[in-house]
């Protein structure tokens, strides 16, 4: 007779089958590959700096404007691609001041240089364009311009673009593989209006033509999504955190009819976080930029060292604890949630959206320990055990490579639970706080893999992680511990999953005892418990996102 069929998912649809719940076939298309792909197109240069210059209309809802290459061969080639939406007008494509024939196919844009640009080579290009670039509908979960009026009736305006592309406004090499080391952001606007774009502000030129140009200057290495125009008219104000490099500058521009609220809730939550954060994962990646929260008429977006923030100055998710443990409802959860991805995301990029998880997983983990920061070990662990309410496991959070398309959206609450079992898993928790504090090091102003986060965890652990964040990544499905137990002869364990060999070590107990560790695998094998009866054995579901059967 079965004792017990317990699952760590409380919510959503059953999670027992042990095959993978396979995704319906996706047809990609030449336009998908051209966009996710690395072609020789792609990988024959190194970007190294962008200058983006880009007049803004409001009115007409349309940019015109250059975006200077600079660049390093990797290897010997005639022809490169770089990216800019359709419906945006390249309107010529220079190099050494002359015109270069160019031909777009879907949203790239082929370069034919009129010699060999060889291997080492130091050069660069301009592309001139022009246009009304996608306007974004419900951003930040689709890409564009988003054109909104602030409660005086100015305009108001944002980019938003991670996942569609920053190519959607602006003519980039728009992948995440090959991040520009150094940039300037010239954005120029109808005069009264203010910009405030990435990094620190140089300069501020009044054209003499009805517009004012500011110019953001970005040190640090940054990928494409994150490039970020905020237009509006701005109140201004600063601080200063004393973090584990120095002196950090913080810099706020808001609305001003936001601003006396903005002083008191951004203090009660901006350097908080920033001590959990560089407890947690090392200093604060872009020093050298500065950190700034910019008021958006969306949501809120991870715009390294400008962060969006919309989330109306309420606590929780627009006032909401997401979690549904109450922990969440003690703090800003843009402000943490947007912030904490300076270190995964920003600082640590992936190469390929399938490996989103990488920036959402860890991402969504830091929210739960930032709560462990705040209220202490239980508070932390409740608050990520609250997650799972929001996880569905009906596709992987892993997806298909090189065709710019992410997997499932657990890639943010399994992911987190993903984290948090390896946690567990490790036992040690100054040894995992150094572990992550390491992957911010190791990884500092990289792109990098899935598989690499994977191995250097594997090797900091001690432990091969790969079937576990197989499991997890690759299948929609939870593993399930199986004990039986049989009147003649001892109990068995084993774990029903679809990676072979999956070998996650789990916390097990007698009722009222201490947990320990055991090591079940595929097969069946003894339960090392003594004393373990059908009626007294514990499974940790709670620090476990599995699915138990006893029996």
């Amino acid at each position: 007779m079965k004792k017990a069929l317990l699952l760590a998912a409380l919510w959503g649809p059953a999670q027992l089958a042990s095959a993978q719940l396979m995704q319906p076939k996706l047809a990609f298309t030449r336009a998908d590959t051209l966009r996710g792909g690395q072609p020789a197109a792609r990988t024959c240069y190194d970007i190294k700096y962008y200058h983006l210059d880009v007049r803004l209309d409001p009115a007409k809802q349309s940019v015109s404007g250059s975006n200077l290459f600079r660049f390093a061969a990797t290897q010997d080639f005639t022809r490169l691609q770089f990216d800019l939406f359709a419906n945006l007008a390249v309107d010529k494509v220079l190099y050494h001041r002359q015109s270069v024939p160019f031909k777009r196919e879907a949203n790239a844009v082929f370069v034919t240089f009129p010699q060999a640009i060889k291997k080492g080579a130091q050069d660069e290009f301009t592309v001139q364009y022009s246009g009304q670039p996608t306007v974004a509908k419900k951003a930040p979960w689709d890409g564009g311009l988003v054109f909104a009026k602030d409660a005086q009736g100015a305009p108001w305006v944002a980019s938003a673009c991670q996942g569609v592309g920053a190519s959607i406004w602006w003519p980039t090499k728009d992948q995440q593989a090959d991040e520009v080391d150094s940039m300037l952001i010239s954005i120029s606007v109808p005069t009264g209006l203010q910009d405030v774009s990435n990094g620190r502000l140089r300069r501020v030129t009044d054209l003499k033509d009805g517009y004012t140009r500011f110019d953001w200057a970005v040190r640090n290495p940054i990928n494409n999504y994150d490039v970020a125009l905020n237009v509006g008219h701005f109140a201004h104000f600063s601080d200063v955190y004393q973090g584990e490099k120095g002196p950090l500058t913080l810099d706020y521009w808001v609305l001003p009819a936001n601003l006396a609220k903005a002083k008191t809730h951004f203090a009660a939550n901006v350097k908080p976080m920033l001590k959990s954060m560089e407890h947690w994962f090392g200093p604060y990646p872009f020093y050298e930029d500065g950190y700034k929260l910019v008021d958006a008429p969306h949501l809120g977006m991870e715009h390294q060292s400008a962060v969006a923030y919309g989330n109306k100055y309420l606590n929780g998710y627009l006032g909401a604890d997401r979690s549904g443990s109450g922990w969440g409802a003690t703090w800003d959860f843009i402000i943490i949630h947007e912030s904490g991805h300076e270190w995964f995301g920003n600082n640590i990029t992936s190469q390929d959206i399938a490996d989103m998880w990488v920036h959402e997983g860890f991402t969504c983990y830091s929210e739960a320990l930032f709560v462990e920061s705040q209220f202490g070990k239980p508070a932390g662990q409740a608050y990520v055990h609250g997650q799972r309410q929001n996880i569905r496991n009906e596709a992987p959070i892993l997806g298909p490579y090189g065709v710019n398309k992410e997997g499932s959206g657990d890639m943010y609450d399994k992911g987190s639970n993903l984290l948090n079992m390896v946690r567990t898993v490790v036992n040690d928790d100054e040894k995992w706080r150094q572990m992550l504090r390491g992957l911010s090091k190791t990884f500092y102003h990289q792109t990098v893999t899935g598989d690499q986060v994977i191995a250097y965890l594997s090797k900091e652990s001690g432990r091969d992680l790969s079937k576990i964040f197989a499991q997890y990544l690759q299948f929609s499905t939870l593993p399930i511990l199986e004990i039986r137990f049989s009147k003649t002869q001892p109990p068995t364990c084993r774990w029903q999953a679809s990676v072979p060999g999956f070998d996650l070590p789990v916390r097990v107990r007698t009722k009222g005892g201490e947990y320990r560790f055991l090591t079940p695998t595929t097969k069946w094998d003894i339960l090392a418990l003594p004393g373990a009866t059908l009626e007294n054995v514990e499974v940790d579901t709670f620090n476990y996102y599995i699915g138990v059967l006893v029996e």
